[in-house]
């Protein structure tokens, strides 16, 4: 096991190199200048050349990436071209805001997703189960984009259920230390804060989490099917086992590995493609980072943003492969 995690970190070198590469040829072949985009359509000649100079610009693209990949080594994910500041210490709240989103989405995805697909499949050909697929089928095929729109609509301006924008209330702004607010709030004991935090995530988390839920709801149905056609689940029922022994203890134990390799997948989806959810909900995450930077043509800014999004999505799909052998013994390494 610890050789194997060993020879998969290293593997993560080449991986994050080639993605470094190929994401600093993309960025570089956008249209546009940073200099010409920071000091304005008015600026001169002469001040574009002076802030190309300043920023390194006008290196050769191979130096350019080089002082990119050296400061990554060094642990230094570069300046903002737009504000100067150091992205290591620009990045960190909007990321913490991203796996906050990102876990909710998740949470709701697994147990509504997982606990669909196990009664569909022990109620086979049932109304539920047809209902289930169905809804399953929808939310895999519904834009996020509009799914947050009718919710925006329905739930917080028709009913006035649920906030549709941000992730605290500006006027009571959440004091925080580690930038996950409903850590910090707990931490703190302000309760009500929590609950205004909560209430900031049920919409963006429902809108991100519907395509995950609904893969996840099918392919557990799928797997449980599979499962329940052995021969030791037959004797399990005919023991006079309680039901729900039965489904979860025998059998969806035996049908999780598809399960867990579908949840790992979009865990890393959820954490790169939040991008929709939050421009729509105003949620200041690290896909509206990364996207707001695109537009101003900050450079290092995407490269890192980049960069940390697909680091933890090759991290997570580890963890879910060494989670296989503590999950079924038979599996080595």
């Amino acid at each position: 096991m610890l050789a194997y995690t060993i020879r998969r970190l290293l593997m993560l070198i080449p991986v994050l190199i080639g993605m470094s590469l190929i994401t600093f040829s993309i960025i570089h072949l956008i249209p546009g200048n940073p200099a010409q985009v920071i000091l304005g359509e008015q600026a001169s000649p002469q001040a574009i050349e002076s802030l190309e100079e300043q920023l390194g610009l006008n290196e050769p693209y191979f130096v350019q990436y080089g002082n990119y990949v050296a400061g990554i080594v060094q642990g230094d994910l570069g300046q903002s071209l737009r504000t100067r500041g150091e992205i290591s210490t620009e990045i960190l709240p909007y990321l913490a805001a991203t796996i906050e989103l990102t876990i909710f989405a998740l949470i709701f995805a697994v147990v509504v997703g997982v606990n669909a697909g196990i009664i569909s499949a022990w109620k086979q050909n049932s109304l539920f189960d047809y209902t289930a697929m169905i809804i399953a089928l929808v939310g895999v095929s519904m834009p996020i984009f509009w799914l947050g729109l009718m919710q925006q609509w329905v739930f917080a301006q028709e009913l006035g259920w649920l906030p549709a924008f941000g992730r605290a209330n500006p006027r009571d702004p959440v004091e925080t230390t580690t930038y996950f607010y409903l850590v910090d709030t707990l931490i703190n004991g302000r309760f009500d804060q929590w609950w205004t935090s909560v209430k900031h995530l049920i919409l963006p988390g429902i809108a991100l989490g519907t395509i995950p839920m609904a893969i996840i709801a099918r392919m557990t149905r799928s797997s449980m099917l599979e499962v329940m056609r052995q021969d030791y689940m037959r004797t399990v029922e005919a023991k006079g086992s309680r039901t729900f022994t039965i489904i979860y203890r025998h059998g969806f134990k035996n049908a999780v590995i598809p399960v867990l390799t579908v949840v790992g997948l979009q865990t890393g989806t959820l954490l790169g493609g939040a991008l929709l959810t939050e421009t729509i909900f105003s949620w200041p995450g690290i896909g509206r980072y990364v996207y707001e930077a695109i537009g101003n043509r900050d450079y290092p800014v995407i490269q890192s943003g980049i960069l940390v999004i697909a680091t933890m999505f090759v991290l997570i799909n580890l963890v879910v492969d060494l989670l296989y052998s503590y999950i079924d013994p038979r599996i080595k390494y």
